[in-house]
């Protein structure tokens, strides 16, 4: 069975960092994309980032680009978020998910990491 698992949300001040963490477990990470998403309240989920874990080569939407760092570490089947100059825009449950490469969407969610950004 395919777990995800998410760590290091909290309240920072804006312009502070995170780092979240997704722990997989029941599978590997060959062959997949891990993406991190995250729904603020009231608004519907919204992609932030992914990565292809085959090459590392990663997406970002263009609201985080340039401030997050999506990255993985097959040893620990890991993959992580490093979120730089966070906004209060930012806040909001952070999800990271896994998607096989050859599927059309992410079958596998974690549950959810709050992240608060005060002004």
């Amino acid at each position: 069975q395919v777990q995800l698992v998410e760590s290091g949300g909290g309240l920072v001040q804006a312009g502070g960092s995170l780092r979240l963490s997704c722990v997989v477990s029941g599978r590997t990470l060959s062959s997949s994309f891990v993406g991190w998403f995250r729904q603020a309240p009231g608004k519907e989920r919204e992609f932030a980032a992914s990565i292809r874990t085959s090459d590392s080569r990663s997406f970002y939407a263009d609201s985080v680009k340039g401030r997050f760092t999506i990255s993985r570490d097959n040893a620990k089947n890991t993959v992580y978020l490093q979120m730089n100059s966070l906004k209060p825009e930012d806040t909001a449950v952070y999800y990271c998910a896994l998607r096989l490469i050859g599927s059309t969407s992410y079958s596998y969610w974690g549950q959810g990491t709050q992240v608060t950004v005060s002004s």
